[in-house]
């Protein structure tokens, strides 16, 4: 170090700097030797002002230095910048000179030990998660069998080959569309937006299948963005994700109602067999007329059984409307009875407050006496409510056992004649005999010509 004396001072030239003209010299040294360096340190006072400019600390144990990113630049990464992530970026030195400080501008940066695209799909995937993109009670029904299958892909390559060649095979003639769209680059994630809002606008597809093939993280990157996670999420028609290889998981599969490890697995996902579906049509019908069949010969049993309980008919119906008769006389001799008794009960309770004149207690009188008449009211209406049940029941009865109402639905009583007796069988009539057939409207008196039974003609 040299020791500053005045035989030393004096013989050193006076250069005398103004502040800035010592701040200029400095920003100039050290601009011109550090034009751009590559510089790595942890994230802390990270801001992002409404201007979009990024501004940060970068630190290490030992120091830090003030960083600045612009707009234009940060547009370029694909990760979140927070605090106490380490980073790498490339930059220049640059001296503030109004406060005499250095910063380094950066125009560009990446995570330390992680690629940007990694880390920036974690904190995607994260935040989407958090937002209930991935919810299960979000996610639609995708349709046994759709009307109408829209592929939102490319339209060259192996992937919408394969996808329309399996879905023909298992279901022809299946309704299909091709949307094409970029899959990879610049304009592939405002392609794949377009052709979501199209479809649902519409609205004529039951499906959508979102498809590419496999490709590095950076290939795939359009399917992790956060504009087509929100496309899907918001799509009214239920979307298959096939993007990639089994092993390949984007924000796509998350978000989309159902994730089909491969576009070829997609397309056996999207419809089902179209011969298995037949089979299974065919043997569904044939239960159902298995089941038809029974229903019908219960029902014939059932008849055969009602027939036999009515020999004479029409001497049931006869004993039905006397025994109604009955009731009703009763019912109408148990009124009149009621009734002239409870007049004659109040005649005498009349006379009898008439003959004592009970001024105290005529109010006591006169509360029982409405009493009596609401309880005569209340028991007129039960009887009748009781009768007017029985009466129902009786009808309902009789009507069940109406033969008319089975002759209505076309069927016919034969009766052989003269005796009357009712025919079960060919056995029940002589050849030639006559046989009284009884209709819904009216009778006809036919003549028996042949007689078969068990498909034999009996002579």
């Amino acid at each position: 170090m040299v020791k500053t004396t005045p035989s030393t001072l004096s013989s050193l030239e006076r250069r005398i700097y103004t502040v800035s003209e010592l701040t200029t010299s400095i920003k100039v040294l050290l601009e011109s030797e550090f034009p751009f360096i590559w510089i790595s340190g942890e994230v802390s006072n990270f801001r992002k002002p409404s201007s979009g400019h990024y501004y940060f600390t970068l630190k290490d144990e030992n120091a830090q230095i003030a960083s600045v990113m612009f707009r234009n630049q940060n547009r370029g990464v694909h990760f979140e910048l927070e605090d106490g992530l380490h980073i790498m970026g490339l930059g220049r030195i640059s001296v503030y000179e109004p406060r005499g400080t250095y910063q380094i501008i950066l125009e560009y940066l990446e995570p330390k030990g992680i690629g940007a695209l990694q880390i920036a799909y974690e904190q995607l995937r994260d935040r989407l998660k958090k937002d209930g993109l991935f919810d299960q009670n979000h996610k639609t029904i995708i349709p046994y069998l759709p009307r109408k299958i829209s592929l939102v892909t490319s339209p060259t390559g192996a992937v919408v080959h394969d996808i329309i060649t399996i879905v023909q095979r298992r279901f022809p003639n299946m309704p299909m569309e091709i949307l094409p769209v970029k899959v990879q680059g610049q304009g592939a994630v405002s392609e794949i937006v377009e052709a979501f809002r199209i479809l649902n606008a519409r609205r004529d597809s039951d499906l959508i299948i979102l498809a590419r093939g496999g490709g590095s993280l950076e290939d795939l990157q359009p399917f992790n963005s956060e504009e087509v996670a929100r496309s899907i999420y918001h799509s009214q028609i239920p979307v298959i994700s096939a993007v990639g290889h089994e092993t390949d998981f984007t924000i796509a599969d998350f978000v989309a109602d159902l994730r089909a490890p491969t576009p070829s697995a997609a397309a056996e996902l999207a419809v089902p067999v179209r011969n298995e579906l037949t089979l299974q049509i065919s043997s569904l019908q044939n239960q159902l007329n298995r089941q038809m069949l029974g229903y019908i010969r219960d029902c014939r049993n059932h008849l055969k059984q009602v027939s036999s309980r009515l020999p004479k008919p029409r001497k049931t119906i006869q004993d039905l409307i006397l025994r109604v008769d009955d009731y009703q006389n009763r019912i109408a001799l148990c009124m009149v009875r009621f009734i002239k008794g409870n007049k004659e009960k109040l005649k005498w309770i009349s006379e009898s407050l008439v003959s004592h004149n009970p001024v105290k207690g005529t109010i006591k009188v006169k509360f029982k006496l409405e009493q009596l008449n609401n309880k005569l009211q209340v028991f007129i209406i039960k009887l009748n409510t009781q009768n007017k049940n029985h009466l129902d029941q009786l009808h309902a009865q009789l009507h069940a056992l109406n033969p008319k109402a089975i002759l209505q639905r076309g069927y016919t009583i034969t009766r052989a004649l003269p005796e009357g007796n009712i025919v079960r069988s060919p056995d029940d009539v002589a050849l030639h005999g006559q046989v009284d057939v009884m209709l819904a409207r009216g009778s006809m008196i036919c003549r028996v010509e042949r007689k078969i039974s068990n498909g034999q003609e009996n002579l």
